[in-house]
């Protein structure tokens, strides 16, 4: 059975990781490198890394931050952002990508995502969309960053990312963006019962149980985090422990410190252990190894 993952988004603007709400306010939280090295070493089972200006500014992705992220992660990276040829897909998986992640070229370019899984494979490629509520309050998918209504609903874009050579969906949802009101479930479901294809569901985590959600009730292959993982205790470690305890079994949690008998506060913080199994940690005898 394949693994749930548990991913983590970061988004890139001026340089620098920001917490992203509603896609309008960006507040700043430090150096790309920094980041994915905290989150590569706490347990999380993907990065996602997206550079939401490049394509607004017409230029292409920073190498120089990607070569210098991989050298501190050891787990599966996905670079988006300011992606328009082959060669910058090239590029970018000498950089250290692991996969790609295309988003304004679906609209500019459709073409470009057969020919770029006909090159690198179905796995390396995935289209991701940021969808809202329009005025009718139907979904849909919006382009540059959230900026402009693309006039397709979610299910008939995510089905023709895939026939276009998608090996992954990446759907974000732009209300719950920074919100911490829990992933929106009727739009992930509308995806995932749509394509055949793995899908990944981002915006609004702000609470373990969020994430139970979506994994059990969406039918999503994977959930993805921002703001949640920073400047908080929720560690992707800790997260897994929960959601372990609470019956899911298809979780990665194979870290050395797992929190597997750990139990958890209303707020899904990790509740402190007591006093007796405190004091015997503290004073445990570790007797010198004989070889």
């Amino acid at each position: 059975m394949l693994k749930k993952r548990i991913i983590a988004c970061l988004t890139v603007k001026n340089g620098l990781v920001v917490q992203s709400i509603g896609f309008k306010q960006y507040l700043p939280v430090g150096r790309v490198a920094i980041a994915v090295e905290f989150l590569s070493q706490w347990a999380i089972d993907e990065i996602v890394l997206l550079d939401i200006d490049a394509s607004r500014e017409g230029r292409r992705p920073d190498f120089d931050m990607i070569k210098n992220a991989s050298r501190r992660n050891s787990v599966p990276l996905t670079v988006g952002g300011g992606i328009r040829t082959i060669d910058d897909i090239m590029r970018l998986i000498h950089s250290g990508a692991d996969k790609v992640s295309l988003n304004t070229v679906f609209f500019d370019n459709p073409d470009f995502i057969k020919e770029a899984s006909r090159v690198f494979g179905v796995q390396c490629i995935v289209v991701s969309g940021d969808a809202g509520k329009n005025k009718k309050g139907r979904y849909e998918i919006y382009s540059r960053s959230g900026l402009n209504p693309a006039g397709l609903d979610p299910a008939a874009w995510a089905r023709k990312a895939e026939e276009l050579g998608a090996g992954e969906i990446f759907i974000n949802s732009i209300e719950r963006d920074g919100s911490k009101a829990g992933f929106d479930i009727p739009l992930i479901r509308e995806v995932s019962k749509t394509v055949s294809i793995p899908v990944i569901a981002c915006g609004g985590a702000g609470h373990p149980k969020h994430f139970y959600e979506a994994l059990t009730a969406g039918g999503v292959s994977a959930v993805c985090a921002g703001n949640y993982f920073h400047f908080t205790e929720h560690s992707p470690i800790t997260t897994k422990a929960y959601l372990v305890r609470h019956g899911l079994k298809d979780i990665r949690l194979d870290s050395y410190a797992n929190y597997k008998e750990a139990a958890f506060t209303e707020a899904g913080r990790i509740a402190k252990m007591g006093e007796d199994y405190l004091a015997d940690l503290m004073f445990e005898f570790l007797p010198e190894e004989v070889i």
